[in-house]
Formats: structure tokens, C-alpha cells, sequence
């Protein structure tokens, strides 16, 4: 069997260390799994996810010219959705469209309307000056004097 880059082969968990695992591949050759390519999380600990002995599905990454085989668990496993990071806030959007005048918003005086109006935009801009001074002040208590 000639492996080939982005090749999916069958092995066995042949020994576990600290950065990866070693794994048995067909024709008793051996390729290691960075602890980094074993899933799709942070992995502190990789006897958490991979035991000696077990059966893995793995994919071929790279093989350097001195012989020694790349692999990769994580590259076989679906991308999970991306989380928002808690420091996110969600994007405000554009203000929607102004709906079509009704007979209620017809009978009320252009007075009233503008004030209305005015009553909706002082709002929105009260919390975007308040959100963008929360950034202001976060971004100079942290930094260095």
C-alpha cells in the first residue's frame, strides 16, 4: 500500500506520550498524531481522548523525505459552529425601514410623528455612545502607564 498525502487508512494506537500518539499502520509502518490534530477542542490531555491498543480511522498529512508519516484524527471529523467569544457583542444592524403608513398613523400630526421619531433616535443613540464608551474606558484602564 503506497501512502499518498490526504490518504484515510486504518491503524492502531500503538503507544501514547505527551505530544501525540504513534500509531500502526499497514505494513508495519508507524505514523504519530500530534496532540494538536487529535480533535477539534483544546486537548490538555491526550489519554483523554486515545487509549493504547484502540482502533483509529486516521488521515495522511504529510510524509517528510527522512520517512516519517503525519497524521491527523480531526481532519475526519465534521468542523463544529463557530462559538462567539464572550468579549463579542452582537452587530447592531440598520434601523429597519420606515412601514407604511396606516390610517392610525396617518390621523397623528406631523408633531407628534416627529416627536416619535426623535424619541426612537435619541434611544439609539444613547446605547451606542454607551457601548462605545464601555470600549473606551476598558481599552485605557488596561493599558500600561
Amino acid at each position: 500500500m503506497d501512502l499518498t498525502v490526504g490518504a484515510i487508512i486504518e491503524g492502531k494506537v500503538k503507544s501514547i506520550t505527551n505530544f501525540g500518539a504513534f500509531i500502526a499502520l499497514p505494513e508495519n509502518r508507524t505514523g504519530m498524531v500530534h496532540i494538536s490534530e487529535v480533535a477539534n477542542a483544546y486537548v490538555s490531555d491526550i489519554r483523554q481522548h486515545l487509549t493504547e491498543g484502540q482502533d483509529v480511522k486516521v488521515m495522511v498529512i504529510a510524509i517528510n523525505p527522512a520517512g516519517k508519516i503525519n497524521l491527523s484524527i480531526k481532519r475526519l471529523e465534521p468542523k463544529p459552529a463557530p462559538r462567539p467569544r464572550s468579549g463579542d457583542r452582537p452587530r447592531q444592524s440598520r434601523p429597519a425601514a420606515q412601514p407604511v403608513p396606516t390610517q392610525a398613523t396617518v390621523a397623528k400630526s406631523s408633531d407628534q410623528l416627529f416627536e416619535e421619531r426623535l424619541k426612537q433616535f435619541m434611544s439609539e443613540s444613547d446605547s451606542k455612545i454607551s457601548s462605545l464608551r464601555q470600549y473606551s474606558d476598558h481599552r485605557t484602564k488596561s493599558r500600561r502607564r
